[in-house]
């Protein structure tokens, strides 16, 4: 893309001439007068300050997040270093995440720590279209392999979506916006604390007229539109004091129109038909602690439900296409030991439950469970002032395939009082087979888990009394038993064995690397000015054929700008530059890079109210990023924000 050197000259000389970064692209203090650090929970499932974690991590608070006025998870995400989106057209249409050029099924995603990947979809991943950032509070994404923490799937990395949580006093949020293409959007949480009982509820709606999935660039003209309504809720019951009950829930409806294939050409098209979406997760769990505090532990089951039903309105009749449910049940103890100043030992054992059903035109459904058993330990040591050292082990019997043993080790160090930072990290991963690759019509019970060991090793340094920082990181991930849909033609395998074989089916051929580079520069020269410049390289290959992984961008930009000034107003600018990529595995169809910028305003009327507006893809950039699928032009949006 002949644009990229000049957009990174701009880009560059834009973050070094403006004042001010987010914990997003580097560690940069958020209370510069008390010198306080970013905390952590996603990296080694307990609290740490960040310049003790060794795994590269990024942290995305509330304020960014209200800052930008985002509509959807993907807005946020695709800013973060290492991670890349594909989506089927608009705001609710399927869309996956990709972390340091790994597939998006290879990622675990958390919304409170409860485990949203679908059981029902072809590779188990999460699809994060309907999603919306609703009252999400705050966003952890850990890259690397993260197995021995987070066991199947964690071959990229986590990423950890977090509401808001109950305060001590009464809290509100509310937000109403409306604004191009007809979309309306109202969030709403209240939350406090009476007596032993704190609580945090919300909901969300937003609707909008969408556009055309089908490119509106190669002839789509009927408009695809999305409705959702979600609720979240927390509550955390004091019972005595070291023990409490812990209650969470999250639920969102969803209605997404798409486009498909109909007949007599089926050839890609606009078509009447429509994605209905249930979410259910929830979360009951109990937590003790003993000996003084020093020993904390959690006993916890939580749920995952996740229905899916598409019906085609072609010719005023109701035809349904396609109809599936993911279900997860995950049965899970972990303790906390400090056994010494300087040593804290996490150790955990989970049961996870998984079932599924699919169909397709009515066809008799297909379905069938799984479990798989794990237990893990990860060791955490401070030996010396600034040198921070983990080291831990897993296991997992699964009921198809058997055992799978992980390793992963990290360490930070800091001379300066965090001011400098050493990390390095290596971590095995591992994806075990999703259930409709082992017993679908395709399906194939002899796959093996995929496999991946990573590591990474980065350096970030704060200067200007800590309103600056750089940071470098490199990256090499190699995975093998990659998990591919083969044909059955001439094929030993047993499913193409049987009596009326499939016409194809799964197996274990694929091998994969990845190796990159992650920049990042943040700034704070002055109180409430902020920028983060983000830039990553990632080279991406299939390893069978030489060919890039589909999808995967080579060079990413990202650069976003807030300033809140002292009289209320607050600007923004979000820049976003994707390079070309390859469409396909044979490398055979490219999909063009594109540079999209957003720029928003606020301005406070009271210390509670505000109102706000942005204008989302200002130059109204055409591109893809999957072949023939649109995305969404200029619009411009406006509304009213209540805090208290």
């Amino acid at each position: 893309m002949k644009s990229v050197p000049i957009l990174l000259a701009a880009v560059s000389f834009s973050a070094l001439s403006a004042t001010s970064a987010y914990a997003q692209s580097a560690d940069l203090r958020a209370d510069q007068e008390n010198r306080s650090e970013i905390i952590v929970v996603t990296a080694n499932r307990t609290a740490r300050a960040i310049s003790q974690v060794g795994e590269s991590v990024t942290v995305v608070d509330e304020e960014e997040i209200v800052n930008r006025q985002p509509s959807d998870a993907i807005d946020i995400l695709r800013t973060i270093p290492g991670v890349t989106f594909n989506r089927n057209g608009g705001i609710g249409t399927n869309a996956g995440v990709s972390i340091r050029g790994a597939e998006s099924d290879q990622t675990v995603v958390l919304i409170d720590g409860i485990k949203l990947n679908d059981p029902a979809s072809p590779g188990g991943g999460f699809n994060f279209g309907p999603l919306l950032t609703g009252n999400i509070a705050r966003v952890e994404v850990v890259r690397g392999s993260q197995s021995v923490l987070y066991g199947s799937q964690a071959i990229g990395g986590v990423v950890n979506l977090i509401t808001r949580e109950p305060t001590e006093e009464l809290g509100v949020f509310a937000r109403a916006e409306y604004g191009g293409r007809d979309t309306a959007q109202f969030v709403g949480n209240v939350s406090g604390r009476l007596g032993p009982v704190g609580a945090s509820i919300g909901t969300t709606y937003l609707r909008t007229d969408g556009i055309s999935a089908f490119s509106e660039a190669r002839g789509g003209t009927e408009r695809d539109g999305f409705e959702s309504l979600g609720f979240n809720g927390t509550l955390d019951i004091a019972i005595t004091d070291n023990v409490s009950l812990d209650l969470r829930g999250f639920y969102a409806d969803s209605e997404t129109d798409i486009d498909g294939f109909p007949p007599p050409l089926f050839a890609f098209a606009d078509t009447p038909e429509v994605s209905y979406r249930e979410d259910f997760v929830g979360y009951v769990g109990i937590n003790a602690s003993f000996l003084d505090g020093r020993f904390r532990n959690r006993l916890g089951f939580a749920y995952t439900n996740i229905d899916r039903r598409n019906v085609d309105f072609t010719g005023g009749t109701e035809t349904e296409t396609f109809d599936a449910n993911g279900e997860n049940r995950r049965f899970e103890y972990q303790g906390v030991f400090d056994a010494a100043e300087f040593a804290e030992l996490v150790f955990g054992a989970e049961r996870e439950e998984s079932e599924y059903r699919s169909s397709s035109f009515g066809a008799p459904a297909t379905g069938d469970d799984v479990w798989i058993n794990s237990v893990y330990s990860q060791l955490n040591l401070t030996p010396l002032d600034g040198l921070s050292l983990t080291g831990g082990i897993r296991y997992d019997d699964h009921e198809t395939y058997g055992g799978e043993t992980t390793f992963a080790a990290s360490g930070a160090y800091s001379p300066n009082g965090g001011d400098t930072v050493l990390r390095a990290s290596f971590g095995e991963g591992f994806k075990a087979p999703a259930l409709f690759q082992l017993f679908s019509d395709f399906g194939n019970t002899a796959l093996l888990p995929e496999e991946s060991e990573s590591w990474d090793v980065g350096v970030t340094h704060s200067f200007l009394d800590g309103r600056a920082q750089v940071g470098v990181t490199y990256f090499e991930r190699d995975s093998e038993n990659l998990i591919a849909f083969v044909s059955c033609f001439q094929n030993p395998l047993p499913p193409c064995q049987v009596a009326n074989p499939p016409f194809g089916t799964y197996d274990n051929i694929a091998l994969a690397s990845a190796d990159g580079w992650e920049f990042g520069l943040a700034l704070r020269p002055v109180d409430g000015f902020d920028v983060a410049l983000n830039y990553t390289i990632i080279d991406a290959f299939d390893e069978t054929t030489g060919n890039r992984l589909a999808r995967r961008a080579k060079n990413t930009v990202s650069l976003v700008a807030d300033y809140r000034m002292t009289n209320g107003l607050g600007l923004g600018m979000t820049i976003l530059m994707v390079g070309d990529s390859f469409d396909n595995a044979s490398n055979t169809r490219a999909l063009d890079g594109y540079v999209v910028a957003d720029v928003r305003a606020s301005y406070g009327i009271t210390e509670s109210i505000e109102i706000f507006g942005r204008i989302e893809n200002l130059f109204d950039a055409e591109y893809e990023t999957i072949f023939r699928y649109g995305q969404p032009g200029r619009a411009v949006f406006g509304g009213l924000r209540f805090r208290m």
